[in-house]
């Protein structure tokens, strides 16, 4: 009975972005190009979720995934011979010392424009400004390395969803919560078996 009156309680919306997002999530730890169109369909939900959560800079990157979305489907499917998969490639060094910089950068500049841009444009003030802007540098860096199939990019989700259960939890997003503490999960074992499959690719190569 409580179960059933939390279901009915729930958005459509949230959930249906649930489904999608752990579909594009599993698929995407089994190095699926199938992926891609469940995760369009879960981040265009998500701009309409986080706005009204008044998690503006989650609302944002939402977009930047939508279009990261685009780009990885075409990224992956783009080749020469079509049984043929795009290599899994290890991070170099250069790009983690840019990546610390990005976040180093990105994190106060997005958190104190979002604490002074929502009473410019009358919306609600931002919820956890500063923790947001951190989660959303942290993603938009995992997004582009898993387009460029990089297999480190598992170990940034893992570390980015489990804060982002937290806020989701205290923000009432209770499936949304949920569904990134499973995508904690599929993070790790997609790391497991994109490293595998960079090994194999190394011994084979």
């Amino acid at each position: 009975m409580y179960l059933a009156n939390w279901w009915h309680e729930q958005s459509y919306i949230e959930l249906i972005g649930v489904v999608t997002g752990l579909l594009c999530v599993y698929l995407a730890a089994k190095n699926n190009i199938w992926n891609w169109p469940f995760a369009i369909i879960s981040v265009t939900l998500y701009i309409f979720i986080f706005f009204e959560a008044r998690l503006y800079a989650d609302m944002g990157l939402q977009f930047y995934f939508l279009g990261a979305n685009i780009y990885g489907w075409y990224f992956w499917s783009h080749k020469k011979e079509p049984d043929i998969k795009v290599p899994v490639v290890a991070i170099t060094t250069k790009q983690i010392t840019w990546t610390i910089f990005a976040i180093a950068l990105i994190t106060p500049a997005l958190g104190y424009t979002l604490t002074k841009l929502s009473p410019i444009l009358h919306y609600k003030p931002a919820a956890y400004p500063y923790l947001d802007s951190f989660c959303t540098a942290v993603s938009l860096i995992a997004q582009l390395f898993m387009a460029r199939k990089i297999y480190q990019n598992w170990l940034m989700w893992v570390f980015v969803d489990i804060i982002y259960v937290g806020v989701y939890f205290v923000k009432d997003l209770k499936p949304t919560a949920f569904m990134y503490a499973i995508y904690a999960i599929i993070a790790l074992l997609g790391y497991l078996d994109w490293q595998k499959a960079y090994r194999k690719q190394e011994i084979l190569y």
